[in-house]
């Protein structure tokens, strides 16, 4: 594992400076779900909720998290975004919402905990707008699943379920 890059040569935290980086395009993806009792996702997935359009808001809640994510987490760079996709998948037999978030950008650090803020903001949205009904909502796995741009090239999670693969393109 390399050097973690937000201390420096004292061990005190600072922002890392970008300044000789090359200017890539960079995209992350990362995924979440928030699990619930059927009742609730019935009244999600029917349109049914009274405080209006669930998955609709989450979606524009995931994108400014992402969008704000600098804000959020102290030594990120705030970063132009060229592109954020947030799909919410109603997932039935899980009782559950499936979130996955793709960000993208053209520049010198890369999106993932733009990505990451973006899944976790959806979800966040969805159990505030669905907490007077179900209490007892779950916010799990929330991961990275790929990566793409810079220096380190790309990286992508394992399919077989034994944590994460690098690979380079």
């Amino acid at each position: 594992m390399s050097q973690l890059t937000h201390f420096n040569a004292a061990g005190e935290a600072h922002m890392v400076d970008l300044g000789a980086k090359a200017v890539t395009r960079r995209v992350a993806v990362a995924e979440g779900w928030i699990r619930m009792l059927p009742a609730t996702l019935a009244l999600i997935a029917a349109g049914g909720h009274k405080k209006g359009d669930v998955l609709g808001v989450a979606r524009i809640a995931g994108i400014m998290g992402a969008k704000r994510t600098a804000d959020l987490v102290p030594l990120c760079h705030p970063l132009a975004l060229t592109g954020v996709e947030i799909a919410l998948d109603v997932r039935t037999a899980a009782a559950a919402v499936y979130c996955r978030a793709r960000v993208e950008t053209t520049g010198q650090t890369g999106v993932e905990m733009e990505a990451l803020c973006a899944v976790q903001i959806s979800l966040l949205t969805i159990y505030d707008m669905c907490k007077a009904v179900d209490r007892g909502m779950t916010i799990e796995q929330v991961r990275l699943l790929e990566k793409a741009g810079g220096k380190s090239g790309a990286w992508s999670r394992s399919t077989d379920g034994t944590g994460a693969t690098e690979v380079t393109v």
